[in-house]
């Protein structure tokens, strides 16, 4: 499960359908990655069965909520550390590995998972060492994927293009709107439904998916959070090499540059401050990285103001404790040459200049 968490979890029927349209690898650790994720397709399977017989009537009687809080901006600007502050506050809650690995049975079927993903599960993420575990925030793409197999993921399981796998996509809004809105919608149901809590999503796919999101959660609030671009793009270059190492099962990764990087970082930053202008007051905020690691209490307070949520003592407590824990905690580090660095201004100028990043 190591090297196969983005599907493990998924149904065999979702499985099957997968390797239908893209075909099975006969290389030995594909292959056996493959095997693994089909038998536990079939747990899944049954534990998917069980969650509907228990709880179908309850979860079609409870409503939908309109109101999560969306962290949104490019990967590797720090979305995971403001998802994790977000998530010590008692009235809102976040989805875990688990519930984004199990989205269609985590109400029944923790009991009997928790034991065996807490063995396999690395305590720290491969591209950052940042504290993995079941119960920490994830990001509800993965969930997504798995109920609706309509995301740019499938291109790093399945790659088939000879260039970096997102800069086909101008937008991630799905092929199917109303099945995507109705995976969606019942996700979030089914969390609030355990928790009774808020809820707080963080997922860089939604940075281009804001109207579309705001069509099914009318209430919902967005938070972007943006770094400097010469932190952002080797970092992410990083990323994805682990993400795709460890999970793809047929096909052959093409290794993004630092250009590949920038054109979808830019093609991201302009449509999230574009879908930003024209939204009320009060509905959204943006946040720099470097100000909220440098001083998180006061940016907190920033961003719970700006979108209308109560910050309270006991909050900030959690927020302080938090932050002692993770005080031994060392980022990775990247070195970019002065050529990359110039590719990268080249490409995202405009941003460098609304931004106020040094050059």
């Amino acid at each position: 499960m190591k090297h196969s968490y983005m599907l493990a979890g998924t149904s065999f029927g979702v499985m099957m359908k997968l390797l239908i349209r893209n075909g099975i690898s006969i290389k030995p650790r594909l292959l056996v990655r493959t095997l693994f994720l089909l038998q536990n397709g079939i747990w899944a399977s049954i534990f998917k069965r069980m969650e509907r017989q228990k709880f179908e009537t309850q979860l079609q009687n409870f409503p939908v909520p309109d109101d999560p809080i969306i962290i949104i901006g490019h990967w590797r600007t720090g979305s995971t550390f403001l998802h994790q502050l977000l998530n010590l506050d008692e009235n809102l809650v976040a989805p875990t590995v688990f519930h984004v690995s199990l989205p269609d049975s985590f109400l029944v079927s923790k009991k009997y998972y928790q034991p065996v993903m807490s063995a396999m599960i690395s305590s720290r993420r491969p591209m950052d060492n940042v504290k993995l575990g079941i119960d920490e925030p994830q990001e509800d793409e993965y969930a997504i994927f798995k109920l609706t197999l309509d995301s740019p993921l499938k291109d790093i399981i399945f790659p088939k293009t000879n260039t970096y796998f997102l800069k086909r996509y101008n937008n991630f809004e799905p092929a199917d709107k109303i099945t995507w809105q109705t995976a969606i919608m019942n996700f979030c149901r089914k969390l609030a439904f355990e928790s009774k809590k808020r809820i707080v999503l963080k997922n860089p796919f939604h940075s281009l998916r804001i109207q579309l999101l705001r069509e099914v959660f009318p209430s919902a609030r967005f938070i972007h959070i943006h770094r400097h671009p010469y932190r952002v793009v080797p970092s992410t270059i990083h990323m994805w090499n682990i993400v795709a190492t460890q999970n793809m099962l047929n096909g052959k990764w093409i290794n993004p540059g630092v250009e590949d990087v920038a054109i979808v970082l830019d093609r991201m930053l302009t449509k999230i401050r574009t879908d930003l202008a024209v939204l009320p007051d009060g509905i959204f905020c943006e946040v720099d990285f470097e100000d909220l690691e440098t001083d998180p209490i006061n940016e907190l307070k920033k961003i719970y103001r700006a979108i209308g949520l109560k910050y309270s003592s006991q909050f900030e407590q959690k927020v302080r404790q938090f932050l002692t824990e993770l005080s031994d905690y060392r980022k990775n580090s990247y070195s970019i040459t002065n050529d990359e660095k110039a590719i990268i201004r080249s490409k995202l100028a405009a941003h460098f200049y609304h931004y106020k990043y040094s050059r």
